[in-house]
């Protein structure tokens, strides 16, 4: 069995050499330490991260964890390399935010929102990971389903979709 400092060890590597989320449930698994355990571990880890100032943080993301680059030195890191460019035209924000809380969702379905064709925004939104295709739906002619990726929770700042704020309701024209 591995000793708690081992274990904090083996889940910097795994966060380090994945460069992505990683899976609570995928943790536990490799490391095949108790979920509770595994949970606690993380918590001191992240506290850990957080108190010593590090160029690295930890952060939960939907049910896993992923390594992030600290805010504060943000500065070395835009010197460093050209940062890639992930604006979005508010026809854009209009459709993730459709996916977003309507997910799984058509193109169709998108479109009888928003009014119009939306091909080639979801297109932009596939290419900037922001959305994925999620299977088809069970109806004539099958199409395409669309949901909200990992990179999407991360572009926004959110653990999970139940972070998102609550829709605004529309008020009743007369």
């Amino acid at each position: 069995m591995l000793m708690r400092d081992e274990i904090k060890g083996a889940i910097e590597a795994i966060l380090f050499v994945r460069s992505g989320r990683v899976g609570l449930d995928e943790i536990v698994e490799i490391l095949e330490v108790p979920l509770f355990d595994v949970i606690d571990i993380m918590r001191e880890i992240m506290a850990e991260y957080d108190a010593a100032g590090k160029g690295l943080r930890i952060r939960e993301v939907n049910d896993g964890y992923v390594m992030v680059t600290n805010p504060e030195y943000s500065d070395y890191l835009i010197k460093m390399a050209e940062p890639q460019k992930k604006r979005l035209s508010p026809a854009a924000m209009e459709t993730l935010a459709i996916i977003a809380y309507s997910q799984p969702v058509t193109r169709a379905e998108i479109e009888r929102v928003r009014g119009v064709k939306s091909e080639r925004i979801i297109a932009n939104l596939l290419e900037k990971d922001l959305i994925a295709e999620a299977g088809v739906k069970a109806v004539i002619g099958r199409p395409l389903l669309y949901e909200t990726t990992e990179e999407f929770l991360q572009v926004f700042g959110l653990v999970s979709l139940q972070d998102l704020p609550p829709m605004e309701e529309e008020p009743d024209v007369v």
